[in-house]
C-alpha cells in the first residue's frame, strides 16, 4: 500500500477543553508534571521511553492497591478458573501497556505506516474500500476500544487517507485535556466531538459531510447508557454507536488493536457487523449494543494484558 495523503484540513477547529471544572492549583500541578515527564519521554527517544515507562508502571502499578483491587475484581468475576498467579500476572501486563502508551504520546508522530521504520502494519482494509469508492456508502462507524495504545487506530485511519472523526471523553484537568486534544489532532484527526449533549450537533453534522465516526465503545456510562450483557455480565453500556448506524443506517465496522512488541502495533479491519434492523427503533439499538459489546469480549479474551481492566466497567453488586 503506497502512502495516502493526509485529509485533515489544518484550519479545522479543535475543540475546546474541558469548560465545566475550574482550573484548580492541582490541576496547574499535574499538568506541569506531564509536560515534564513527556519531554523526557522525548529526549529518551521512542523505544527507549516505551520500554522504561512499561516497566516501570509494570513494577509501582501493583503497589496502587485501590486500583489493582479493582482490576483483580474485575478478573476474577469475568474468569472465575483463573489463579491468583494469573491475575496478578495479567494486571502486570496491563500496567505495563499504560505505562508504554503514556510515554507513547511523546512520539505520536512516530507512530506511522510507513517510513524507514514502519509502526503500524494494518490488516484488512479491502474490506472498507467502499468507503473511498465513488458510489459506496460514503461513510462508517468504526468501533473499538482501549486496546493497546489506543491513539493508533486513529493514526491508522488518517494514514489510510480515510474522512473520520472521533467522539472522545474529556479528561478530568482541563489543561492535560487541552493538550491530549492538540497531540491528537496533530496525529489523527483534528474533528473530535465530546461525547455528552455538546457534541450532538456537531457529530450529525460531521456525519451528514460524509464524515465517518470512531468510538471508543469500551467505556461505562451510567447517564444515557443501557444495560447489555458484557463479558458475561450486565453492564451500562454507551448506546452511541449503535444508535447512530441505526439512524444514519451505516455499517458498524469493528477495529482490532494489537501490541505486538515494544512499541510496534498491528490494526485489522474486520468485516462489518451483521445486522438487520427490524424498524423498532429501541429494540434495534440494544441488539446492535450487544452485538458491538461480543466483538470487543472477543478481542479482550484474545489478549486480556492489553485491556484497561482498571475501569469500573460493571456495577459492584454483581
Amino acid at each position: 500500500m503506497s502512502e495516502a495523503a493526509p485529509v485533515d484540513d489544518p484550519d479545522y477547529p479543535l475543540p475546546e477543553r474541558r469548560s465545566n471544572r475550574p482550573i484548580t492549583l492541582a490541576h496547574r500541578i499535574e499538568y506541569a508534571l506531564v509536560v515534564a515527564m513527556l519531554r523526557f519521554f522525548r529526549l529518551l527517544g521512542l523505544d527507549r521511553a516505551s520500554a522504561l515507562s512499561g516497566r516501570f508502571s509494570r513494577f509501582i502499578g501493583p503497589k496502587l492497591r485501590s486500583l489493582t483491587k479493582r482490576g483483580e475484581d474485575n478478573l476474577r468475576r469475568v474468569f472465575p478458573d483463573w489463579s491468583e498467579e494469573k491475575i496478578s500476572e495479567t494486571l502486570k501486563e496491563v500496567y505495563e501497556n499504560l505505562g508504554r502508551t503514556g510515554a507513547e504520546y511523546a512520539h505520536l508522530d512516530k507512530l506511522s505506516n510507513f517510513g524507514d521504520d514502519p509502526r503500524i502494519v494494518c490488516e484488512g482494509v479491502d474490506r472498507i474500500t467502499h468507503i473511498w469508492n465513488p458510489g459506496g456508502p460514503a461513510r462508517a462507524i468504526f468501533v473499538t476500544g482501549h486496546f493497546a495504545n489506543w491513539e493508533v487506530t486513529g493514526i491508522n485511519a488518517r494514514e489510510l487517507g480515510l474522512k473520520f472523526g472521533v467522539i472522545y471523553r474529556a479528561l478530568n484537568n482541563p489543561l492535560v485535556d487541552e493538550m491530549i486534544i492538540k497531540k491528537r489532532g496533530d496525529a489523527a484527526t483534528r474533528r473530535q466531538i465530546p461525547k455528552g449533549m455538546a457534541g450532538a450537533r456537531p457529530l450529525i453534522d460531521l456525519l451528514k459531510d460524509g464524515y465517518s465516526v470512531a468510538i471508543l465503545a469500551d467505556q461505562k456510562l451510567n447517564t444515557g447508557g443501557i444495560p447489555v450483557p458484557f463479558m458475561g455480565r450486565m453492564a451500562m453500556t454507551a448506546p452511541a454507536a449503535a444508535r447512530l448506524a441505526v439512524r444514519f443506517n451505516l455499517p458498524v465496522v469493528p477495529i482490532s488493536n494489537e501490541r505486538l512488541d515494544g512499541a510496534y502495533f498491528k490494526v485489522t479491519v474486520n468485516d462489518p457487523i451483521p445486522f438487520e434492523r427490524t424498524g423498532d427503533l429501541v429494540a434495534d439499538v440494544e441488539a446492535l449494543t450487544i452485538k458491538i459489546n461480543e466483538f470487543l469480549e472477543r478481542d479482550i479474551r484474545a489478549r486480556p494484558g492489553q485491556w484497561l481492566w482498571l475501569h469500573r466497567r460493571w456495577p459492584k453488586e454483581s
